[in-house]
Order: C-alpha cells, then sequence, then structure tokens
C-alpha cells in the first residue's frame, strides 16, 4: 500500500519540512527520548531538538529554549512567548 500524501507540510500548513518526522513520513525514533520534546504551540507534536536546532526552529525565553514543529511556530510564539512557555510547564 502506497501513501501518496507525506508527511512534507507541518502542522501549521507552511510548506517548512516537519523535523520531527523521517522522509518517510515516519516519527524520528533515532534521536532517543532525551532528544525529544513537544511544540509549545501545537501541543502535542513532538520535536527532535537536534532537528529542530539545525533547522533553526527554536527560541530563547527566559534562560530557556523553546523548540518548535514547523516554521509556522516560531512567529506564532514570538507574539506572546510567555503564554506558549506555559503551556510547557
Amino acid at each position: 500500500m502506497t501513501n501518496d500524501t507525506q508527511a512534507t507540510s507541518s502542522c501549521c500548513s507552511t510548506s517548512a519540512p516537519n523535523p520531527s518526522t523521517a522522509g518517510n513520513g515516519r516519527d524520528n525514533l533515532l534521536g532517543g527520548a532525551g532528544d525529544m520534546t513537544t511544540c509549545p504551540v501545537m501541543v502535542g507534536s513532538p520535536v527532535n531538538k537536534t532537528a529542530a536546532e539545525a533547522a533553526g526552529l527554536f527560541r530563547d525565553f527566559e534562560g530557556q529554549r523553546y523548540y518548535f514543529c514547523c516554521a509556522g511556530c516560531g512567529p506564532a510564539f514570538d507574539s506572546d512567548p510567555a503564554k506558549y512557555a506555559a503551556n510547557m510547564a
């Protein structure tokens, strides 16, 4: 069975690929649990910290680094960082 819709679009409807998924649309499990987090904007979306950092999908706020699942989440976070940071508490 072939899946014609690959996971190249993100949860935020941007054209940036989601770094938490491998090219085949499956979750990237190679990063290990210690390298995974969730997106503070799209709560529950898994994020591989290493891949997100390499893609520039992160922000620092009040001494904490927040990682995003897609390029659309950074600007949303910037609009109200305290609100989104609270999602990670």
